[in-house]
């Protein structure tokens, strides 16, 4: 089975550096890398020529798409791909040798469309204590094998079969370029179209916690757009068995449960603050969660992409 490993990059050419030398250790070398740049100053492509110039194992194939949009840039590494299988990673990750390895084993033993492998948090010494001990970038674990439910796919480390993709003449789908959940859409169409997606818990991906995202702030922010990105797929009939839009009285049921939720959660975030800001941390996001439910329904995305790109060049400004 041939292996296309795609990576989708914005400004972040120290990442991209290291995670390119990564897969130049993979015990199992995929046919090719393909790397789209978002950045209309292609800011990667000198990271690409010294790559390059110091050998790779596969080819290494670079790209501009210059609209800011995740989902056009993810896009566009589909369209450049051979493989039979896609591997997807995010620039700002490091792998294992093993890692291609232990998906493309899993895929095969259990006679998988698909497979998604752990993200791995690590946060640094200088995190404030409170994030240290709370264990709020974690995401579930499973046993390898298993079929992953629809509300636990997530894209970050994941292979699926290329002619899944390719179906669709823009899988990933542009409306949720600038607000992410773009990954989660796309899993879940394939899920409710008969894709066996399922676990490889050995296929470890490591995910440096960068400063600016060590703050309640941030934390409170991905959980809204979290809670938003469930809410549009459950208005989506993602999470049905049927794929079938919930009726009104469903709708309002979902609603009404996330507005009592977000009531109770806020409520016990005040109470737990007498414990410590971990405790209350805690029920904040819950509470950010729900309410980031609730604003579907106003029509209100927040567009998390869309801050990423401002501060990217908001920061290339003052270096410069």
């Amino acid at each position: 089975m041939t292996v296309s490993i795609c990576i989708a990059t914005y400004r972040r050419p120290e990442n991209l550096r290291m995670l390119l030398a990564d897969l130049v250790a993979q015990k199992r070398a995929p046919l090719e890398v393909i790397v789209v740049d978002n950045d209309a100053e292609a800011s990667a492509r000198d990271v690409i020529r010294r790559r390059c110039q110091a050998g790779t194992p596969w080819p290494l194939h670079y790209d501009v798409q210059p609209k800011q949009n995740i989902s056009l840039t993810r896009n566009r590494t589909v369209e450049l791909a051979s493989g039979e299988w896609l591997a997807f990673l995010d620039d700002d990750e490091r792998v294992l040798p093993s890692w291609l390895a232990e998906l493309m084993a899993t895929v095969e033993l259990h006679y998988a469309d698909g497979a998604l492998g752990p993200v791995v948090p690590q946060v640094g010494r200088e995190a404030p204590s409170w994030i240290r001990r709370g264990r709020f970038y974690d995401w579930a674990r499973m046993k390898t094998g298993r079929v992953i439910p629809s509300n636990r796919l997530r894209f970050g480390n994941v292979a699926l079969r290329a002619s899944l993709l390719r179906a669709y003449a823009a899988p990933f789908d542009p409306a949720y370029g600038l607000t992410g959940g773009e990954d989660g859409d796309l899993l879940t169409r394939l899920a409710n179209n008969g894709a066996r997606l399922v676990w490889c818990d050995e296929a470890i991906v490591y995910e440096p916690i960068v400063a600016s995202r060590l703050s309640l702030r941030w934390l409170l922010r991905r959980s809204l757009r979290g809670g938003q990105d469930f809410a549009r797929h459950f208005l989506a009939g993602r999470y049905s068995r049927s794929a079938v839009q919930p009726g009104r009285l469903a709708r309002a049921r979902f609603a009404a449960q996330a507005a009592g939720q977000c009531v109770l959660a806020t409520s016990l975030a005040g109470v737990c603050s007498f414990a410590g800001k971990r405790a209350a941390a805690f029920w904040l996001l819950k509470a950010a969660a729900n309410f980031g439910k609730i604003t579907v329904f106003f029509g209100w995305h927040y567009r998390e992409y869309a801050d990423e790109y401002a501060g990217a060049s908001a920061a290339r400004k003052v270096v410069a």
